[in-house]
């Protein structure tokens, strides 16, 4: 039982410690070959004429890109 115990606590430091990485680096997780942008898609949706909730999206995400202080 201790044996469980100490992988389990083992396991636990290390995906905790994964978190806080993930969380100070601040960029998007991206799949081992790249993702979507190694293909040459930069988003989900690659429609010509979006629908109003995406174009809604892409306008809210557009003004928080300019109000961002870096």
């Amino acid at each position: 039982m201790t044996t469980f115990l100490l992988v389990f606590a083992a396991f636990l430091i290390i995906v905790s410690a994964m978190a806080v990485g993930y969380i100070f680096q601040r960029k998007s997780i991206s799949g081992s070959c790249g993702g979507l942008g190694s293909v040459g898609i930069d988003k989900v949706c690659d429609c010509d004429d979006p629908c109003d909730k995406r174009k809604a999206k892409m306008k809210r995400d557009q003004m928080l890109n300019e109000n961002r202080i870096i």
